[in-house]
């Protein structure tokens, strides 16, 4: 799966391709215009709750993850439909949070390759 994952409020670039903000919450002070958001499918984010308990907190990455595949076994329509955008083209994953490495855009692209190979 040709993914890559960038912060929403980085510049778009043309070969971001296909950009797919995967986040429950709209980012703040970013314009739809100047988002260049393809597609938001807010469904796919993890749970209000896992959210809220997860913080961003490094030490819980492993557990984070574990908790949101699984809530993402129920969300196989909205799997498909990025893995249907991938298909021979280039996508981006797009995310708000401030941390690059411990967020869901992260553990969600590592569950679409690990399960979609």
């Amino acid at each position: 799966m040709p993914a890559s994952i960038k912060r929403i409020y980085d510049k778009p670039a043309k070969d971001d391709g296909f950009r797919i903000l995967v986040d429950r919450l709209w980012p703040r002070g970013l314009s739809k215009e100047k988002a260049r958001v393809d597609l938001w499918l807010r469904d796919i984010a993890p749970s209000d709750s896992l959210r809220k308990w997860f913080a961003h907190d490094p030490r819980k990455w492993r557990e984070f993850k574990v908790r949101y595949y699984r809530e993402l076994e129920n969300k196989q329509d909205l799997a498909a439909t990025i893995l249907e955008k991938a298909r021979g083209n280039a996508i981006t994953l797009l995310y708000a949070a401030k941390d690059e490495k411990f967020n869901n855009a992260v553990a969600l692209k590592e569950y679409l390759e690990g399960r979609f190979r």
